[in-house]
């Protein structure tokens, strides 16, 4: 009887031996989680209750759980190094389809040859899908999960259809004359400024405006005397619009203005004109916009040499706080729409497990949300190696949500979780276990050394 006992006594302390070895094995495994050996003791019970002189039968394993606590963070250089900041799981897959899903802590990803990002064994990390805009969820559903892929390029082109745009044309400037203005005499206009705007083909172009303080001012009745525009209106503008350096009219609505031709031979004895549609700017005397011509400002039809499709192009100035204050010119907004195809550059994550992935053409894509699932019982998962765990029955069903909601922690780019493993204390375990061992096996030998007395009595 002795003997059992002791031998179950061996098995269980080399059993915690081999627990706490593993322990210390995985000091250094990213998103590791120690295990602990929990024993039951083996008392044998008669089908009438217990004798009061019945003894134990020895020791058993009931259990090796893992210790679910939070790891100290090592920060990187890595923006797909992760770590969950509370509770919550990555949600893993064998393939890039969604299915077979694992749950880890280990958040040490990178992308693959085709885009995906995966961990350092080759899983597919999952996340829920969000709107191409704003980023937001459009469900929270693992079964709508699928495989993170970043594009190398953000794919077709966008034409540039409108520019929004506010300035401050400085009230202090000296009237010009519009019908002297010359692009490439700077004495001639008041301002310019320029903005890149793109074709359907993705090819940049250089739209430039130029602004001239109107020293003449216009009138719907020039033979009004009384008309204060026909002596000059110190509140009025006109721009001209040039596209790659060519003249380029604003719609039906504006001024058609005679001037210069910039393209026309400087030595020639005579300077031809052309006649440009420029809009016009009023302001009211507090400085602020009055009114525009036309009302929408857009130009006409450009057609391009490319081969591109004909660019429309309008230009928002009431909308963006377009002023005429005595002070300098300044741009306060230029904004233009479209963009040309660009390259993979970068990748931001958001606490909250937004990814978004940026391109060389200045244009940031929400890819989507980082998916984290959490158990009603952790210690039941199921161990399947690489820091990785499966739902069981005894885990319950999974419970899927975004960083920072609920239950789940926020997410930390640039950052691993470190094994949960304190050295010290595993240290001690492993002589505890030892010396559990050593009293076991010197029951044995008394019990050995008993046996040998009683065979011995003749």
């Amino acid at each position: 009887m002795s003997f059992n006992t002791s031998l179950s006594g061996l098995q269980a302390a080399s059993i915690d031996l081999s627990v706490t070895s593993n322990n210390i094995a995985n000091v250094s495994t990213t998103g590791y989680k120690y295990s602990r050996s929990e024993f039951g003791d083996i008392y044998a019970v008669s089908p009438f209750g217990n004798s009061p002189t019945a003894v134990g039968n020895g020791v058993q394993v009931d259990n090796v759980s893992q210790q679910f606590s939070q790891g100290n963070f090592e920060f990187t250089d890595a923006s797909l190094d992760l770590a969950v900041s509370g509770q919550g799981f990555f949600v893993v897959s064998q393939n890039e389809l969604g299915t077979d899903r694992s749950y880890t802590r280990a958040g040490e990803f990178r992308v693959n040859q085709d885009g995906y990002i995966v961990n350092n064994d080759g899983k597919f990390l999952q996340a829920f899908p969000v709107d191409p805009v704003s980023g937001l969820v459009t469900s929270t559903s693992l079964n709508t999960t699928s495989s993170l892929n970043l594009p190398p390029s953000t794919g077709a082109p966008q034409a540039t259809t409108e520019v929004e745009i506010g300035v401050n044309l400085n009230a202090s400037s000296t009237d010009l004359d519009p019908e002297g203005f010359d692009p490439s005499a700077s004495n001639t206009f008041t301002n310019s400024t320029s903005s890149t705007v793109h074709d359907s083909l993705g090819e940049s172009h250089v739209l430039t405006y130029y602004f001239v303080k109107d020293a003449l001012g216009s009138t719907t009745n020039p033979d009004d005397p009384l008309d204060p525009l026909v002596n000059g209106d110190p509140n009025q503008w006109q721009m001209f619009t040039y596209l790659d350096g060519a003249p380029v009219n604003v719609s039906a609505g504006g001024n058609a203005i005679d001037h210069p031709d910039p393209s026309a031979d400087p030595l020639s004895p005579i300077f031809p004109d052309i006649t440009q549609t420029a809009a016009q700017f009023n302001f009211n005397p507090d400085g602020s916009l009055a009114s525009t011509l036309p009302a929408l400002i857009s130009n006409t039809p450009i057609t391009l040499s490319n081969g591109a499709d004909i660019l429309n192009l309008t230009h928002d100035f009431a909308n963006n706080s377009t002023t005429q204050f005595a002070a300098n010119f300044s741009v306060n907004t230029l904004n233009p729409t479209g963009f040309s195809t660009g390259r993979l550059t970068g990748i931001d994550i958001s606490e909250d497990g937004l990814i978004r992935a940026t391109y060389t053409n200045g244009i940031s894509t929400p890819m989507g949300k980082i998916a984290l699932g959490d158990f009603p019982n952790s210690q039941g998962l199921a161990n399947v190696g690489n820091s990785s765990w499966d739902e069981t029955t005894d885990s319950g069903a999974v419970i899927a949500g975004e960083a920072g909601s609920g239950r789940f922690g926020l997410i930390q780019s640039g950052a691993l979780e470190a094994s949960n493993v304190d050295l010290t204390q595993q240290l001690v375990n492993l002589i505890t276990a030892q010396r559990n061992f050593q009293a076991n096996a010197r029951s044995i030998e008394t019990a050995n050394t008993l046996t040998q007395t009683i065979i011995q009595i003749r």
